[in-house]
């Protein structure tokens, strides 16, 4: 039996994971510190609506620069600022436990370059998808759709695994069916804007990037391509 007391008996957190989960609990924090007037005083409930319009995702923002094939820095940093920024410590604290917790696995799988990969990637292109499709003013902000990216990472590794085993690899989406059925549930019942299309895009960007993760994928799709 492994002592409890020795220090190899823990599996310590990826140094990536904590350091997106702290980021993002910080920036939280300081606005949770804000919406009650400790710092910044009686203007201080205006500083997370001013974080949100200055570094926030607006999709009539994607629309202007492509009409005007203009992509300044300010606007197109806000793909990688978005994440950053929430409504309530409530958003902000769901997407730390999912980060801490299916980051870790898909951080020991790939490494933590890669889990920071799949959790930007999505972002970015979870904001495109929503940018794109919905003409929708409603800004996006939070992590969810990195989330789902590392959702997508950890359904890769489950799809693997069952694939090795001759199980039936459908059953790995389980659990993103069923974080969708709830999200259009709530979507159908309450309405409200469409940010779970960004969500669905993170999912899928994150699943298809772990095939270009795992050992030799960049070979394969070299060789895919030079056989076309």
């Amino acid at each position: 039996m492994t002592d409890p007391q020795d220090p190899a008996a823990f599996n310590p957190l990826p140094a990536a994971v904590v350091a997106l989960a702290v980021v993002i609990f910080g920036i939280e924090a300081l606005f949770s510190l804000a919406d009650r007037g400790i710092i910044g005083g009686p203007a201080g409930e205006m500083v997370r609506l001013d974080a949100i319009e200055r570094f926030g995702f607006f999709g009539p923002a994607l629309d202007w620069m492509i009409q005007n094939r203009r992509f300044p820095p300010e606007l197109l940093a806000r793909f990688l600022t978005y994440p950053f920024l929430h409504f309530s410590l409530l958003n902000a604290v769901m997407v730390c436990v999912f980060i801490l917790a299916l980051g870790k696995m898909v951080a020991e799988a790939f490494g933590n370059l890669a889990m920071l990969a799949i959790f930007f990637a999505a972002s970015i292109g979870g904001a495109l998808v929503y940018g794109l499709l919905m003409n929708d003013d409603f800004p996006l902000i939070g992590g969810f759709p990195g989330v789902y990216g590392l959702i997508g990472g950890f359904t890769f590794l489950i799809w693997v695994r069952k694939r090795a085993l001759g199980e039936r690899q459908i059953t790995a989406f389980n659990l993103i069916g069923m974080l969708l059925g709830i999200q259009l549930l709530f979507a159908l019942l309450l309405g409200g804007p469409s940010d779970w299309v960004a969500d669905v895009s993170g999912f899928f960007i994150g699943f298809g990037l772990c095939f270009l993760l795992v050992p030799g994928g960049w070979a394969r799709l070299r060789e895919a391509l030079r056989n076309r």
